[in-house]
């Protein structure tokens, strides 16, 4: 959540910043925040103010005694029962403040960086890279000649999965329902090809590997800012309140809640391989078909906590390695620079790679490289200490998918189907032990 301290100081640029994200209601929420905290500073100011009175009072009752004037002294007891009477009031004063406090707070989103451009939706969205090159009306992209005409030619990779006998759909919803899809044979080696590929890459890369829970407290929802805001999109366990995860940045992020890291240590690196569940309430049509849009699947998260000097820096290394994982892949790809209104909840900036499915005609979003800057740390209270004055301040925490499994299958399936059968990736033959999937 955002801080007070940059609330008060830096006010209309906290305004100007949840205007770009279209955050309703910008200017009122923060004169609610600004009024809370004021009445929880004045309560602040008349408990010490009475605390201080008492506690003169206190040391007057003695020598009052001592020099037999009990009634004089009889009534500064009395005046320090009042004065802790009210200093009891007081108190609940604050606690209801700072109660409301978190509670608006939390309603409210991170602002986007100055570089953030202006829009509503994902059509104001920024490209700012693409491997597709213009040549006559089709697009170029390593072996391939991409023309909007032959979409119609190609193969959807659900109907390549049953062809090829790699993933049974059906059988997912006899099992469990739609958007849980069964993987078969060369299915699930492509799979598991691809997330030992992705964690390969992101151990040589210097990421630490974690293997965390897939079901997290809510303390741990709250911290990364799933809750209070998207918990109807999380799967929640109520007998034990527990939720399955969205995302491995929620687990892992959450290893450094309530700690303080050590400036040497930073920035901190990990990366895992989990099961994502979401609920994708709403989601309808033919971009939830196949692969495209499931409840569960399978990811490779990478985390960084970092320092703020040195957060922008840990954002362009993570954006270089998820492009070269795509590279890798020999998949066409785009890097789009996400507009205010389209930035989620907690992102100051973010960045979304998406790659281009032949056969389907359309680009699908296989990754999302955000910064938080302090958002989440606050939350977390994810603190570090400098070396040389011991200063304690809040960390920068970032993440990014490298990469989301479904829609890359769809794109590797789709986009490299011959008369032969699927060509696998080089970099994946290691993985898969075979060249053509058939």
């Amino acid at each position: 959540m955002l801080t007070l301290k940059l609330i008060t100081e830096e006010t209309d640029r906290v305004i100007s910043g949840l205007e770009k994200k279209h955050f309703a209601g910008a200017k009122e929420a923060i004169d609610n925040v600004l009024a809370v905290d004021k009445r929880r500073r004045e309560a602040q100011q008349k408990l010490d103010k009475t605390k201080q009175e008492a506690k003169q009072f206190a040391a007057q009752i003695g020598a009052l005694m001592k020099q037999g004037k009990k009634d004089e002294a009889e009534q500064a007891k009395q005046q320090v029962a009042e004065l802790k009477a009210q200093d009891k009031q007081l108190q609940e004063i604050m606690d209801a403040a700072e109660k409301e406090l978190t509670t608006l707070l939390c309603q409210i989103p991170n602002i986007p960086y100055d570089e953030v451009p202006q829009g509503k939706a994902a059509e104001d969205n920024h490209v700012v890279k693409s491997n597709l090159k213009e040549c006559n009306g089709n697009d170029t992209v390593g072996n391939w000649t991409v023309n909007p005409e032959n979409s119609e030619a190609k193969l959807p990779h659900w109907e390549l999965a049953k062809k090829y006998n790699l993933i049974d759909f059906d059988l997912g919803v006899k099992i469990t329902g739609a958007g849980f899809p069964v993987y078969i044979g060369m299915g699930a080696r492509l799979q598991r090809a691809l997330i030992n590929f992705f964690l390969d890459e992101a151990r040589a890369a210097g990421y630490t590997e974690i293997m965390p829970p897939t079901v997290v407290n809510q303390a741990s929802g709250y911290g990364t800012g799933q809750l209070p805001d998207k918990e109807g999109q999380m799967y929640h366990c109520e007998v034990d309140d527990l939720y399955l995860i969205p995302t491995a940045e929620v687990p892992v992020t959450n290893i450094y809640r309530d700690v303080i890291l050590d400036e040497k240590d930073l920035p901190v690196k990990n990366c895992a391989y989990t099961q994502c569940f979401r609920r994708e309430a709403g989601s309808y049509g033919k971009d939830v078909r196949g692969l495209n849009r499931l409840h569960e699947f399978s990811k490779i998260e990478i985390v960084r906590i970092d320092k703020p000097e040195h957060s922008k820096e840990s954002h362009k290394e993570m954006l270089a390695h998820v492009e070269g994982l795509l590279q890798k892949l020999e998949l066409p790809y785009r890097i789009l620079l996400l507009c205010g209104g389209d930035q989620s909840f907690t992102s100051a900036i973010c960045y979304d790679f998406e790659v281009y499915s032949e056969a389907q005609g359309r680009w699908l979003e296989v990754s999302s490289v955000s910064n938080f800057d302090t958002y989440q740390a606050n939350r977390l209270k994810c603190r570090y200490r400098h070396t040389e004055d011991k200063k304690i301040e809040l960390c920068h925490t970032l993440n990014g998918s490298a990469l989301a499994l479904p829609r890359i299958v769809a794109a590797i399936l789709e986009d490299n189907q011959t008369p032969d059968g699927i060509k696998v990736p080089k970099a994946l033959i290691p993985y898969m032990g075979c060249d053509v999937i058939s």
